[in-house]
């Protein structure tokens, strides 16, 4: 009854987990998932034969439902995290409000999708490490995530504006058709580089684009064996942490009286 999950066979798994429409086993022997109400055997096999085939993973659309709300609370960006509660919590046409709302946001979706079959390959994991208790063999480890550095493949970081020779470093983010998806602006002053400005688009916050401008600009800096510094606003107070990873450390506080 033993059997290797390899990549071929999990894609298999993966494929017919989401089809709501048949009847499937996976049959040990071919290596396969068969739909026991459709499928091209010469002969009638034994279904019930507990040694040859076994049930695979259950999946329905309450997983699936499931699914999206776990995704839609995990993004960092609010502006989409509250479109996409929105369309769940739809009375009816979830499933379509959730696809729709994902259209206008192309690297969300990839993001979804890469997230989507992340969590169904750990829970095909999940349902095989049973399998290999019941055969007395140690549990196979999860899949590293690494959502992030996958959809910052879609992305260009362009510094063709950045200018040495003047002190002036610019560093933009861009889309796969050209637009402009976070910069980063800095310049040389008295032996120190600052960091003028740094922002990412609302619509592109949470990829780790704003970290991958800072890492880039904080090369430039190592390049020119200068210091780096920046100004952060107090309502930003959740990039500390970016900054505490990249060895920045507080040096002043800034106060303001008020008129």
């Amino acid at each position: 009854m033993r059997f290797e999950l390899d990549k071929a066979l999990m894609d298999d798994i993966l494929f017919y987990m989401e089809n709501q429409d048949g009847d499937f086993l996976l049959d040990i022997q071919e290596g396969c998932v068969v739909d026991i109400n459709n499928h091209d055997f010469d002969d009638e096999p034994d279904f019930e034969d507990n040694e040859r085939f076994i049930s695979i993973p259950n999946w329905d659309s309450g997983n699936g439902y499931r699914l999206m709300e776990k995704f839609a609370v995990s993004l960092k960006n609010k502006e989409i995290r509250e479109k996409l509660s929105s369309a769940l919590n739809r009375n009816k046409g979830v499933f379509r409000a959730f696809r729709d709302t994902l259209d206008q946001y192309p690297e969300i979706e990839k993001l979804w999708f890469i997230f989507k079959e992340q969590k169904m390959k750990e829970e095909v994991i999940v349902w095989y490490n049973a399998l290999r208790e019941e055969w007395g063999l140690e549990p196979i480890g999860m899949e590293p995530e690494d959502n992030t550095s996958l959809v910052l493949e879609d992305f260009c970081f362009n510094d063709e504006k950045s200018d040495s020779s003047s002190g002036k470093f610019i560093i933009t983010a861009e889309t796969a058709d050209g637009g402009n998806a976070g910069t980063i602006k800095a310049a040389i002053v008295n032996m120190v580089l600052h960091i003028e400005t740094l922002e990412v688009k609302p619509e592109y916050r949470g990829m780790g684009i704003g970290k991958t401008l800072l890492a880039k600009i904080i090369e430039k800096a190592e390049e020119e064996n200068l210091d780096v510094t920046i100004d952060l606003p107090e309502e930003t107070d959740f990039f500390k942490r970016s900054l505490l990873l990249e060895n920045f450390e507080p040096v002043t506080q800034k106060f303001i009286r008020r008129k």
